[in-house]
């Protein structure tokens, strides 16, 4: 018997999960994270806050399965991306995690634009100039906190951190190194070049490896905090969309995972890379493939703020009930879900939700469906994309709590005109950190092996007579936006 354990270093919870190979989840574990916005459009977090919550939750997983200890292969990290940690010379944190939701550095991006080619910036990347790489949040560092940037000895992820603090040798899993601005994608190695934009001394970022690379082995200090056995292999690990796209089962060129969370994510295998503007690029779990992606900055955040200030007492089940009454196309009624601003693929942090084409006659159903379409059209806007950059599109998968919504699928499903494989018995990112775990420590060879743990659910058909109305309604949708763009811009 083999088991592995994989965490998930995520923005609301840090989450475990035991499996017992190849194919058993003994269970998941989960404690809450707290996410501070000390001014408008900070995000951060407590480093150490991760770690608290990492040796509860082994512990209680450990204590489920009394085998388990003893038969540990290795343990998996994965985390929220490119999220900000800093220590000095004597290994300690600095300050608080800059997340990669933050949104203070927008000067410094726009400076980096006139100082370098953002083309240029973008082709080498691929990744363009946007607050999410890391090079701008150390830039503001450096002009508004002078004393902690020059305290930087270290610079690296969130769980590039966690397996350092379990034992793992200093290091950043490539992802990081790619999405913060520091990685030539032509040559898969950080640039000098590019680590000098940041401004850091020598060493500060420590070397890339692979997601499935054994980075060192669970220290004594680190075995009598989190329960875990001394000498047990660490994986490098692996950016959290990364992980949740690979374990449900995106594997292949043109697979492509819709992700229904608090964000909207779209992931997408390809052998190939097309650096653009508009979307993210990553690397995908499984070598030889990468995975461009985006992220639209509100989504089930956005219903969720509709049930609670317009509610009325109403549930999310509730207002989908009285929008299968309201016909496709919500009668006139259009939404721009930009109520946080936008990233992909608009990269507008500028961008302001709208609600369009009321009327008395209309309700609060009209709006909650034209709240679900406008996800489904982000979706859609986002597939137009892939397709002109040459991504092939084959099959749609879904995950996450939205896919729970019926009339939410079926409308996604219409306004794509594709089919929409739902899954079940998904339980996140951790189960990728688990399985390349596995794969890294030679437990496994079977890199599609972790879709033995997740199972196909419905299979969502677009329904053909809503395809030429859903066409009119979305060019509408795309129209909005390039209405209103100089509107949204801060006034001078």
């Amino acid at each position: 018997m083999s088991f592995v354990l994989g965490i998930d270093i995520g923005t609301t919870s840090t989450i475990g999960i035991l499996c017992e190979l190849p194919d058993r989840l003994v269970g998941t574990a989960s404690r809450p994270v707290t996410l501070s916005a000390p001014r408008p459009g900070w995000a951060e977090e407590d480093p150490e806050e991760w770690w608290r919550n990492l040796c509860a939750v082994t512990k209680e997983l450990l204590a489920r399965e009394p085998r388990a200890a003893t038969n540990l292969v290795a343990i998996g990290i994965t985390g929220m991306v490119p999220a900000v940690i800093l220590l000095d010379r004597e290994d300690r944190l600095i300050r608080p995690s800059i997340q990669q939701s933050d949104g203070r550095c927008g000067e410094e991006v726009d400076a980096l634009g006139r100082e370098i080619d953002p083309e240029l910036f973008l082709n080498r990347t691929g990744n363009g100039l946007t607050q999410q790489i890391v090079i701008a949040k150390l830039r503001w560092l450096e002009t508004h906190e002078p004393e902690n940037f020059q305290r930087i000895r270290t610079v690296f992820g969130s769980y590039d951190y966690i397996a350092w603090r379990l034992g793992a040798a200093r290091g950043t899993e490539r992802n990081w190194a790619l999405e913060g601005g520091f990685l030539d994608v032509s040559s898969g190695a950080m640039s000098a070049d590019l680590l000098a934009l940041a401004h850091l001394p020598d060493g500060a970022v420590p070397p890339t490896r692979a997601a499935h690379e054994i980075a060192g082995t669970v220290s004594a200090v680190a075995a009598s905090e989190t329960g875990l056995p001394q000498g047990v292999p660490i994986i490098a690990g692996i950016a959290d969309h990364i992980a949740s796209a690979y374990a449900a089962g995106v594997v292949g060129a043109g697979d492509v995972l819709l992700k229904f969370g608090g964000a909207g994510d779209i992931l997408l295998a390809s052998p190939n890379v097309q650096p653009d503007a508009r979307v993210f690029l990553d690397y995908h779990a499984v070598p030889g493939l990468f995975m461009p992606n985006g992220c639209m900055a509100s989504t089930g955040s956005l219903l969720n703020w509709i049930v609670q200030g317009f509610g009325c007492g109403a549930t999310h089940a509730s207002l989908d009930i009285l929008a299968a009454s309201v016909p496709p196309g919500s009668e006139g009624v259009v939404v721009l879900p930009y109520f946080l601003g936008e990233k992909s693929p608009i990269q507008d942090p500028n961008a302001r939700g709208t609600i369009t084409g009321l009327t008395l006659g209309h309700g609060i159903g009209h709006i909650w469906r034209a709240t679900l379409e406008a996800a489904a059209f982000g979706f859609r806007h986002h597939l137009d994309v892939f397709r002109e950059l040459g991504y092939p599109v084959r099959r749609l998968l879904a995950a996450d709590g939205g896919t729970a919504s019926a009339i939410w699928m079926q409308i996604v499903a219409d306004a794509l005109q594709a089919p929409v494989q739902l899954l079940e018995g998904h339980p996140g990112s951790c189960l990728g950190a688990a399985w390349l775990a596995a794969l890294g420590a030679g437990a496994t060879q079977d890199w599609a092996g972790v879709g033995n743990f997740v199972r196909p659910g419905r299979l969502v058909v677009p329904n053909r007579d809503h395809a030429a109305l859903y066409d009119i309604t979305y060019r509408r949708y795309r129209s909005l936006y390039t209405s209103l763009r100089d509107w949204f811009s801060p006034a001078v």
